[in-house]
């Protein structure tokens, strides 16, 4: 499974970035999938509806299925929060799977820098940090990529993945 993820301090971008690469590698033929982490408790459900209800009378998982999209609601319940292997286990096949967030996960990751974030480097501790999205010129022997050419990030993710692309596609 081809993973690339992008690590940064909260403020810096990221999933702003992540949106538009997604964009750009879709717009290239290629199918992707996304781990993003969450600090926090989140609901994707809203109160009051069936499957909100479901989960709070006791569901361990929840599955809500249309004809458009399905989507599994997993409640841990005390349980240990799942690694990023076990959540990359659960995804359908793709081409690349970018992962949001998961500073310490053992894959390759662009940081993603912005100079009015106060915030020291992750890449000097970082030998997984392959290559740095950024809107100032920094010191580091990385790729330099700038934070504002989500094209530019995505051919880097492509070359360093040696993902092949529908040339069709591609920009």
């Amino acid at each position: 499974m081809n993973v690339m993820g992008f690590a940064g301090w909260s403020g810096s971008g990221k999933t702003t970035l992540v949106e538009q690469v997604i964009a750009a590698l879709s717009a290239r033929g290629l199918v992707v999938s996304l781990v993003k982490h969450a600090h926090h408790s989140f609901d994707i459900d809203h109160a009051g509806k069936d499957s909100w209800r479901h989960r709070q009378a006791g569901c361990r998982e929840v599955m809500v299925s249309s004809d458009q999209r399905w989507s599994l609601t997993r409640e841990l319940r005390g349980a240990p929060e799942a690694g990023l292997d076990e959540l990359l286990a659960h995804l359908g096949p793709c081409d690349l799977v970018l992962v949001e967030g998961f500073k310490r996960a053992a894959i390759p990751k662009i940081e993603v820098w912005r100079s009015v974030v106060a915030e020291p480097l992750l890449h000097p501790d970082d030998p997984r940090i392959v290559a740095l999205a950024t809107d100032a010129r920094v010191e580091s022997a990385l790729p330099q990529l700038d934070i504002n050419d989500p094209e530019g990030v995505a051919d880097f993710i492509v070359e360093h993945l040696g993902l092949r692309t529908d040339s069709r596609s591609a920009p």
